[in-house]
C-alpha cells in the first residue's frame, strides 16, 4: 500500500484537554503544530501521542459536541486556529461538508485504505472508526431465533417483545441516525410503523447504552440495540455480564454502522500536515486510534482487536452520510410523532 512520506517536525507533545471548546489547556511551551477541534473523547493520547513520536509533529484538543465546535468553526472563519475538524457521527461530518467548513482532500492513500461509503465523495472527511449498532440480548430469558434475522430491526416492533425492550433516547445522536437510516431505506411512513411498534412495545428509554446494557444484565429487559463497543467494554471489566450480541439483519439490509471521523478544515494553515494525520490515522495508526475503545477499523486490511474479533465478521448496511444528515431533521420529527421520548 502506498503510504505519503512522514513529515518530521520539532517540538513538544501538547496533548491538550478543553471546557465545552472555551480554552485550551496545554501542556508544553511552545504552540501545537496541529490543532484539533474534536467531538471524539475516547483514548486521544494513546494515538496522537504515537504519532507525534513517529513524525515529531505535535497536536493538541479543544473538546466540545459536535453543534457547538461547528458554529465556533463558522465563528472564526480563515482566522479559525483550527486544522482538523473531529466529530462521531457521519451526518455532522456531512453537515460541516455542506456548510463548506471542510477542505477537500486529494488523497490517495485515504482512497486506498477507506471503504468509498466510508468517507466523503468529494474528500471533504474521511471515517476513521467504525461502530456498529446492533442487537444485545440476555441470553437467559432469548434466544437467536427469537429475532428476525432478514430485519432485525422492525422485528422488535412484533408485540412477543412488549415490555421487554430497552433503547437509547430520542436526542441521542446515535438513536437519530438509526432512524435517518431507516426512513432512507423503508421510507418515512415504514420507518413511523417501526418506530410506532417500538413503542407499542412499552420501550423503556434509556439515557445512554452502559445503563441499557446493566438494565438487560439485571434482567429489566431482555432485549435492546446499543453501540457494539458499549458491550465491549463492559465485557472487558466483568467477563461475566449476562449479555450477549447479535448482528442485525445478516440476512437482510445489514447491521446499522456509523463512524468517528474527520476532515481537514478550510481555513486551516497547516493542510498538509493535518492530511498527513488522517492519513496516518487511517493507515499505520489504526489500531491505536480503534482498539482502545473497541471499535472496528475502518481500513479493511486491519485486524479488529481481540476481544471484538471473536464476535466474528458481519455484514454490514452500506453507510449513507448524506441520508443521515439530510433526514436528520425528519428522523427526530418521526420520533415525535411516534411518541419516542
Amino acid at each position: 500500500m502506498h503510504r505519503r512520506p512522514l513529515l518530521a517536525v520539532s517540538g513538544l507533545v501538547a496533548l491538550a484537554a478543553a471546557v465545552s471548546g472555551c480554552g485550551v489547556l496545554g501542556i508544553g511551551d511552545e504552540p501545537a503544530d496541529l490543532q484539533i477541534y474534536t467531538a471524539r473523547h475516547y483514548d486521544l493520547e494513546q494515538a496522537f501521542g504515537k504519532f507525534t513520536d513517529e513524525t515529531g509533529v505535535t497536536v493538541e484538543f479543544i473538546s466540545g459536541d459536535d453543534a457547538e465546535l461547528l458554529e465556533r468553526l463558522k465563528a472564526e472563519g480563515d482566522d479559525t486556529p483550527a486544522d482538523i475538524f473531529m466529530t462521531v457521527d457521519a451526518g455532522n461530518l456531512w453537515n460541516a461538508a455542506r456548510q463548506d467548513e471542510l477542505a477537500a482532500m486529494d488523497s490517495q492513500v485515504l482512497e486506498e485504505a477507506v471503504p468509498e461509503d466510508l468517507r466523503d465523495p468529494d474528500g471533504r472527511w474521511v471515517g476513521l472508526a467504525m461502530r456498529a449498532r446492533t442487537v444485545t440480548y440476555n441470553p437467559e430469558a432469548v434466544e437467536e431465533s427469537d429475532f428476525d434475522a432478514e430485519d432485525t430491526y422492525a422485528g422488535l416492533a412484533d408485540p412477543k417483545w412488549k415490555g421487554r425492550l430497552c433503547m437509547r433516547d430520542a436526542t441521542a445522536s446515535y438513536t437519530q441516525s438509526l432512524v435517518a437510516s431507516l426512513i432512507d431505506l423503508h421510507g418515512r411512513e415504514r420507518a413511523l410503523e417501526i418506530v410506532e411498534g417500538w413503542v407499542a412495545n412499552d420501550v423503556d428509554v434509556m439515557s445512554n447504552d452502559i445503563l441499557l446494557l446493566e438494565a438487560i444484565d439485571a434482567g429489566a429487559c431482555d432485549v435492546g440495540i446499543s453501540n457494539h463497543y458499549y458491550l465491549a467494554r463492559e465485557k472487558a471489566e466483568n467477563p461475566d455480564l449476562d449479555v450477549e450480541l447479535y448482528w442485525a439483519s445478516q440476512e437482510g439490509a445489514g447491521t446499522h454502522v456509523n463512524v468517528s471521523g474527520a476532515g481537514v478544515v478550510e481555513g486551516s494553515d497547516n493542510p498538509d500536515q493535518a492530511q498527513q494525520l488522517l492519513e496516518w490515522l487511517a493507515t499505520d495508526g489504526q489500531n491505536a486510534f480503534v482498539d482502545a475503545n473497541h471499535e472496528y477499523p475502518v481500513n479493511p486490511d486491519v485486524e479488529p482487536e481481540p476481544l471484538i474479533a471473536e464476535w466474528g465478521e458481519f455484514e454490514r448496511m452500506p453507510l449513507n452520510a448524506e441520508a443521515y444528515g439530510d433526514l436528520n431533521a425528519e428522523a427526530v420529527d418521526l420520533l415525535a410523532e411516534a411518541g419516542y421520548k
